[in-house]
């Protein structure tokens, strides 16, 4: 029996603590450039082009997702059905549960947030950063609040779209990397094929 419990020990440090580190520096300098030119872009809409305005169009929740839609691009979190779907719903939410319940904080937090996950997880679009979004809308500054259900449209979906842009052209520089995955590649080939016969 000892001897299992060790293995099994082995195991969870081993999934825990051990991850073989990317040493490919193509493919530290694609993440790098991606997310840069995308992000960057995003900041000089908010910087540059809307400074007068009380618009906001740069949210923290789109650096998380330039962790994944870069530096991750074969993990299911990071495709564009994760990265698209998991924000609009998770913004969606946020917003309704500001308006719906707009001084409670210690409940309506929470409540984005866990609504956000399960939303995503019962539409397959799950998406980490999307908990962010919806959590911005419910504790943001008073513009974003102001926004009401403009702010699904803008900055989220809007943001995203930028994001998504940069990722298809930049993570498919070089041919180790593919981005949307070759398994998303091939679902959308098998979706084609069907409705053509239909």
């Amino acid at each position: 029996m000892p001897i299992i419990r060790k293995n099994r020990s082995y195991r969870k440090a081993r999934y825990v603590f051990y991850k073989e580190t990317l040493v490919d520096f193509k493919e530290h300098f694609w993440a790098f450039i991606g997310s840069f030119i995308g992000l960057g872009i995003i900041s000089y809409l908010q910087y540059q082009a809307l400074p007068e305005t009380d618009l906001v169009f740069l949210i923290g929740s789109f650096g998380a997702s330039c962790v994944l839609v870069y530096g991750v691009i074969q993990s299911p979190l990071a495709q564009p059905r994760n990265l698209i779907g998991g924000h609009v719903i998770s913004a969606f939410i946020g917003v309704t549960i500001q308006q719906l319940l707009p001084d409670i904080l210690w409940l309506s937090a929470p409540l984005a947030v866990s609504l956000s996950i399960v939303f995503m997880q019962i539409t397959k679009t799950l998406h980490p950063p999307g908990g962010a979004t919806a959590l911005i809308a419910v504790t943001g500054s008073p513009e974003i609040k102001n926004l009401g259900y403009w702010y699904v449209l803008n900055p989220v979906l809007s943001g995203v779209l930028i994001l998504l842009a940069a990722a298809l052209v930049f993570n498919n520089m070089t041919k180790n990397r593919q981005y949307p995955s070759p398994n998303v590649v091939r679902s959308f080939k098998r979706v084609g094929k069907r409705l053509k016969r239909k």
